[in-house]
């Protein structure tokens, strides 16, 4: 049998809100990502929030990185203090991500940032973010839909010949959207590869690696629904062999 590659899947925590351990810590990773990876040819392995140090030897035993969704990242990173609307922070998840990066950017494994995920790559290779929707002070559309997760809801238009081109084989696409947050600045490092209709950054890469995707959309939530979401995490495990 062909050896199927590890794909790592960056966790977080969450806190029991009821049961018999009210607030007792766990962590997880929401089985979307599991399933995509799984059923895309990959193995998926959580990789829990740790000490940053752990990071290196971490991504030693996989073959690819996928960043998840979750809190908002701390403005600290970006040289912000915290706003009004800015959500939850966890910096010791934020530090755990910046090295698994570095890390797996030193090996030259796919990565894939997802929601939050690109987010954490943005601002870990010099961007800035907006710490509400509300502060990009114009027009923008709902990028947080009220409808179910596997619904797409608006469209993103796909640059000629990007990476997310060749895995959708498509210029435009209708995805899902579950962000209060927004990219602001990207750093010339990344290529800006997807964006809104109101000019909003939903997609970006590094045409130096094989596999590097940020992605603001939830490819995992659509692939029961969108098949060329799919399309994501078959690329990405190929690169990963």
């Amino acid at each position: 049998m062909t050896k199927k590659p590890i794909i790592g899947i960056s966790g977080s925590i969450i806190k029991d809100q009821g049961g018999i351990f009210p607030g007792y810590r766990r962590a997880y990773v929401n089985n979307d990502y599991i399933r995509a990876v799984n059923n895309n040819g990959g193995i998926a392995l959580i990789l829990p929030t740790s000490p940053a140090e752990m990071a290196k030897q971490i991504i030693d035993a996989v073959d690819g990185l996928i960043l998840s969704g979750g809190q908002d990242v701390s403005p600290f990173n970006y040289g912000e203090e915290i706003q009004q609307k800015c959500g939850a922070i966890f910096p010791e998840r934020d530090k755990f991500e910046f090295a698994l990066l570095e890390a797996a950017e030193e090996k030259k494994i796919p990565i894939l940032g997802i929601c939050r995920g690109a987010q954490i790559i943005d601002v870990y290779r010099g961007g800035s973010l907006y710490q509400d929707i509300s502060y990009r002070g114009e027009h923008t559309l709902r990028h947080f839909q009220l409808q179910d997760p596997p619904m797409p809801t608006h469209k993103i238009k796909i640059a000629e010949n990007s990476l997310l081109n060749k895995i959708m084989q498509k210029n435009s696409v209708i995805v899902n959207s579950f962000h209060h947050q927004l990219v602001k600045s990207v750093p010339a490092s990344l290529q800006i590869t997807g964006t809104t209709s109101d000019g909003v950054v939903e997609a970006f890469e590094d045409s130096n690696f094989e596999f590097f995707l940020g992605v603001q959309f939830h490819p995992e939530m659509l692939i029961d629904s969108v098949e060329s979401a799919n399309m994501v995490f078959q690329r990405m495990v190929e690169a990963a062999k």
